[in-house]
């Protein structure tokens, strides 16, 4: 499953150690000193790897896997072969996600690709620049003047640290990465191609040209954010642009001016949200889509993939379409404009031939 090219192996741990590390309960404990040395899916799974098995659906493939132990809640534990030790756990996928964390420490933020441990030479620092002990820059970086780069922190090849930038502990800034106008917190990861702090795209529109607004604001990204490859955040125009803490952005994503994500959102790839927008904590904004400006989604909204988003979200709804509106009103309509199709359809067909108006001229 795993190439030991990208990522180191890892060393063999007892299933007593995960199950202690994990939460979860090892209902024989014969299988207490069993080594697992890595994870895999369960129709791939052999006698040395972990897996796990959540939904019912699953359970033929369940019952065939060759792993050496799998994670599984009570209701599916009657599926599991005998060979395989079981790891009983109430969310298995996240007892899982914990067990390969462990596994797999050097998975979980970018690192440097050149373990020099200090400023690699051809990358450019500017002399005023303040950088703690542990920051790491790779060749090519560049980082302009007055930034101060807490310790821990990676700097990837080729990116760019805009003057007076602060960036907090133990954070990873990708390969061409660019950062300006921005404070970040600590163990914020930044992928590569990303576009922090750029001008917001405002205009003065009319007659006699379309005036350039200036964008005077900052980009803030709180602590422990994690943000795509590719993915753009434009700082404001008055007020700040805001990432809110445990946020997790995906790939190609626009962020415009003045917007303010709240904590632990999620936003799913090639979505675009408009300026002066405001989210609130535990939204969920799944694949493509559009969030127009000044519009307002709730605490803990979720919005289905492709929908447009206008005005505001009620907290804890559940909307899609375009334009969004509460889920079953969407599927609702949407079945309607399905059976009103089906209904023309059968008329055509049933119409006789040679019965259309150009017969009766």
């Amino acid at each position: 499953m795993t190439q030991p090219t990208f990522f180191k192996r890892p060393s063999p741990v007892t299933l007593a150690d995960l199950a202690a590390l994990t939460g979860a309960e090892l209902a024989n404990a014969s299988f207490a000193d069993r080594l697992i040395t890595g994870v895999a899916s369960l129709d791939r799974a052999g006698p040395r790897h972990l897996t796990f098995c959540e939904a019912k659906k699953y359970a033929a493939q369940l019952e065939q896997t060759y792993a050496g132990a799998c994670f599984v809640s009570e209701r599916l534990e009657a599926s599991v072969p005998a060979h395989v030790a079981v790891l009983r756990a109430a969310e298995p996928y996240r007892a899982f996600v914990m067990a390969m964390r462990t596994l797999y420490p050097d998975t979980l933020r970018p690192t440097s690709w050149f373990d020099n441990g200090d400023v690699a030479p051809g990358a450019v620092v500017h002399p005023s620049a303040y950088l703690e002990d542990g920051v790491v820059v790779d060749p090519l970086a560049v980082i302009g003047p007055d930034v101060e780069i807490g310790a821990g922190t990676v700097i990837g090849s080729g990116a760019v640290i805009g003057a007076g930038v602060r960036i907090g502990r133990d954070c990873s800034i990708g390969p061409n990465a660019s950062v300006l106008c921005a404070l970040i917190g600590n163990e914020v990861i930044i992928h590569p191609g990303c576009r922090i702090g750029q001008d917001g795209f405002g205009y003065m529109m009319g007659a006699r040209g379309h005036l350039k607004v200036p964008q005077a604001g900052r980009v803030i990204i709180q602590n422990g954010v994690e943000i795509g490859a590719g993915t753009t955040i434009d700082r404001g125009a008055i007020n700040d642009t805001i990432i809110g803490e445990g946020s997790k952005i995906d790939n190609l994503v626009q962020i415009g001016h003045n917007v303010v994500i709240g904590r632990n959102c999620v936003v799913v790839s090639q979505s675009g949200v408009a300026g002066s927008s405001t989210l609130g904590d535990n939204v969920v904004l799944a694949a493509r889509i559009g969030v127009s400006d000044h519009a307002v989604i709730g605490e803990g909204a979720q919005i289905a993939a492709r929908s447009s988003v206008v005005g505001e979200v009620p907290p804890g709804a559940r909307w899609g379409g375009s334009p969004a509106k509460p889920i079953k009103q969407f599927f609702r309509e949407l079945f309607e404009v399905e059976r009103l199709g089906r209904e023309g359809s059968a008329k055509l067909k049933s119409k006789p031939s040679g019965s259309g108006d150009e017969e009766q001229k």
